[in-house]
Parts: C-alpha cells; sequence; structure tokens
C-alpha cells in the first residue's frame, strides 16, 4: 500500500514500521527536512526485548520505499490511507491547510496520530453529538470538511523524540508500547487497516520481534485511555513558574495522581468506553517511574511556543457537557491559559521592540 503521514517527527515511527513491513510512505514535511530525508533517510533507534543498546534503523535499508515532500506538492489521491502526524495547531498553517481540504475532498481514510482527537471522529460518538468543542481547536475550521466515518484515532502510546544534537531525520525510542487504532465506518478500510497491522506484526529483525505494533480496536473508545495519562503526568508537567518530569507530576503526589486517573476513565466511561478499554491505573504509574524528562507540551511551553494541542481544555469540555465537574482540571486548564497567555505577551513585546 501507499501510504501518506503528515508529519515527519513522531510519523517517522509509524513510518519506518510500514517501511520494515513493505509498504511504501510518504512523509510531508518542510523543505529543508524533506530535502535531508530524500538525501539521507531517516533514521529511527528503538531497542528490542532482552537488548540493552538501542538498534539503529534506517529507511534505506528497508523494503518498502520512502518519500518526502512538501503540502504543497502533495496529491492525496495517489494514496491509500493518510496519517495524520502533526501537533494540532500545525494543520493551520495556510500550506497545511490546503493539503487538508485536498485530503478531505479525496475521500480517502485517515488514521490520526495525535493526542488532540480530530473534531470528525468526536462526531462519531453519540454522547458529544450536541458538544461545543471547536473553540479547543487553533482552528477548527481545518476540519469542517472531513466525513467522520472516514476519520479514526490511534493513541500515540509509544513515546519518542528527536535528539536535539542529531538532524530532524532521526527519532528515538524512549518507551517502545504500541499504536492502538480505532476502526473506520466502512469495512474495506478497516481490512485496510488490518492488513497494516498484520504485516507491521510480521516483521523480524535478525529473527527477533521489533517492538511497536499496530493494534485495531473495535471499539471507539481505546485510544481514549491516552487521555487518563496526558491528563495525570503530561499536562501537569506544566508548572506556574517551571516545569517537571512525567515522574514527578505522577509520583511526587501519587494521590492526587490516582484521583486525576480515574476521573478521566469515569467521564470517558460515561461517553461509552468500558472499562475493558483502558489501562489501569497501577501500569501506567509503573511506566511513568521511567519517564524522567518533562512531556513535549511542558518543553514547548516552557521554551515559548504559544500554540500548544489543548487536550486539558477538551477534557475540560466535554466534562462540562456530561455534568462532570473537577477542581484539579480546572487548575490544569488555568495553569497552561497562563503560561500560554505569558508566551504571547512576551512575542509581543519583542514584536514591537524588533
Amino acid at each position: 500500500m501507499k501510504i501518506l503521514i503528515l508529519g515527519a517527527s513522531y510519523g517517522s515511527l509509524l513510518s519506518t514500521k510500514l517501511l520494515m513491513a513493505g509498504h511504501d510512505v510518504t512523509l510531508v514535511c518542510r523543505t529543508a527536512s524533506a530535502k535531508l530525508i530524500n538525501t539521507e533517510g531517516t533514521e529511527v533507534r528503538i531497542k528490542l526485548r532482552d537488548e540493552d543498546a538501542h538498534r539503529s534503523i534506517k529507511s534505506y535499508d528497508l523494503p518498502g520505499k520512502l518519500n518526502a515532500t512538501t503540502p504543497e506538492s502533495t496529491d492525496p489521491s495517489q494514496f491509500d490511507m493518510i496519517g495524520l502526524a502533526m501537533q494540532e495547531p500545525q494543520y493551520s498553517s495556510a500550506a497545511v491547510a490546503g493539503l487538508m481540504k485536498r485530503i478531505a475532498q479525496s475521500k480517502k481514510p485517515c488514521l490520526s496520530i495525535m493526542n488532540m482527537p480530530p473534531l470528525p471522529f468526536l462526531k462519531r460518538i453519540p454522547a458529544l453529538a450536541d458538544a461545543n468543542l471547536a473553540h479547543c481547536y487553533h482552528d477548527a475550521d481545518v476540519w469542517a470538511d472531513f466525513e467522520p466515518g472516514l476519520m479514526s484515532l490511534c493513541s500515540p502510546d509509544p513515546q519518542a523524540f528527536r535528539p536535539p544534537e542529531e538532524g530532524s531525520n532521526v527519532l528515538h525510542v524512549g518507551l517502545p508500547t504500541n499504536f492502538k487504532a480505532s476502526v473506520f465506518a466502512d469495512p474495506q478500510h478497516n481490512a485496510m487497516l488490518k492488513q497494516l497491522a498484520d504485516d507491521i506484526e510480521a516483521v523480524r529483525l535478525d529473527g527477533k520481534d521489533v517492538p511497536v505494533k499496530l493494534r485495531v480496536f473495535e471499539s471507539l473508545f481505546v485510544p481514549m485511555a491516552k487521555w487518563s495519562m496526558l491528563m495525570t503526568g503530561n499536562y501537569r508537567c506544566v508548572l506556574d513558574d517551571g516545569i517537571q518530569p512525567i515522574h514527578d507530576a505522577v509520583h511526587a503526589d501519587i494521590e492526587t495522581a490516582h484521583q486525576m486517573y480515574h476521573w478521566v476513565d469515569e467521564l470517558a466511561q460515561r461517553l461509552g468506553a468500558d472499562e475493558a478499554d483502558q489501562v489501569p491505573f497501577e501500569k501506567y504509574a509503573a511506566a511513568a517511574k521511567q519517564l524522567l524528562k518533562p512531556s513535549s507540551v511542558a518543553r514547548a511551553i516552557d521554551a515559548g511556543v504559544t500554540n500548544v494541542e489543548r487536550v486539558d481544555q477538551i477534557i475540560q469540555t466535554i466534562g462540562r457537557h456530561l455534568g462532570m465537574l473537577n477542581p484539579t482540571v480546572d487548575a490544569i486548564v488555568t495553569t497552561l491559559d497562563k503560561r500560554i497567555a505569558e508566551n504571547k505577551r512576551l512575542d509581543a513585546n519583542m514584536a514591537r521592540s524588533a
């Protein structure tokens, strides 16, 4: 199959798994990154089970063909499936917004690998049919032309980052968990998705199993298990006057973390999730012990970024829509609002001084 993935950072992890399985991938990214990838390929570093050192998996060594291009040069009609692996605010740039309109017109199935669930996917959930969620997005109009049944959500559970001293074509996987995808509305699209999952499952490296699989679930709510993790760890990394590691956000006050986690689990169940769709708090808390760096959203805010994915805000809004209030959630949203407003003031001051 031919797969288009918007976003060459986190998207390169899924692309590497697809390339290993023999599928062709085109990554959509900035001009400089596209040139680098087309010249040198991508490199994903991942640790196999029972091995102490990370393996370096380079795209040029894989059976699938990799290409990189810019949004303006992309024709989505040429692909079988499209992956959305950018941060939500990035879809609002003029070039990407134009590509998104062409993707919606192409009627191709789209697999979102975002923490922020796309609006068309949430429209597939009856309990949110009349919920006003547009204000949680940087530009909700980006999603206006998409058919809900053509949009699925894949939980980006694997933890990965670009080493700051490396090129933009290198990705280091710190926690090699699985991608968990919900089904589409069309059985033919689901057959494609399950074929990709089976092909990735069959891959071996030197006879060994390779971590980070694509799992497909009939439930729309399995990817929402990530919401509890994001609210308990990732967004609580943002402090009024700095940031903290995910480990500290969870384990410095384990009782509050436990309460936060179960409240978001309950919210998902009110939407229709089954308890079996969710990850037990104890399992997440154990994994969080390995997460010794602040979350990417916290690092972005601390670096002065003015637009980040507001999963905290959409969870607060959904909670209020369902009549569920939580002071910890409100405090998280207030803290992020404050830090982002400070960044915007600094940006405005710098612009006036320039």
